[in-house]
């Protein structure tokens, strides 16, 4: 009864804050990690699923179209090689050089590999390779 309680608690707050944070990116991670958190642990592992998932898909949420069309009208500037591939979700080395997005702050840019990356500046993690 108390797991239930507890569950239910869980759930519901993890629903408040993906509504908060009115993304979809945020929706879809609450709820692939509410089934994550289901299977692995129970009722309980679903409330903190939902809650961990919601965070994570509010993270990688796509940037914004002028954000893109900011990064993809700038000069182009050395490119960074690197041996492993560049992978949305993942962080580039802390000695990257990041630009900043100067329409919204949010966001960074480099181009690594011959690639334009569009970067979370404070994480360093990889939001869109512009193709």
């Amino acid at each position: 009864m108390n797991t239930k309680v507890i569950a239910t608690g869980v759930l519901f707050f993890g629903t408040l804050a993906a509504t908060a944070l009115a993304q979809e990116g945020a929706t879809t991670g609450m709820i692939g990690g509410a089934a994550t958190g289901a299977i692995i642990g129970g009722p309980v592992g679903a409330g903190v699923g939902a809650v961990a998932g919601a965070v994570a898909g509010a993270a990688l949420e796509p940037p914004p179209e002028r954000v893109v069309t900011y990064v993809q009208q700038q000069p182009v500037q050395q490119s960074v090689v690197m041996q492993q591939p560049v992978v949305v979700g993942k962080p580039l080395p802390r000695d990257v050089v990041l630009m900043p997005v100067a329409e919204d702050p949010r966001y960074a840019y480099t181009i690594v590999n011959d690639q334009r990356v569009i970067v979370d500046p404070k994480t360093y993690t990889v939001v869109q390779v512009i193709q």
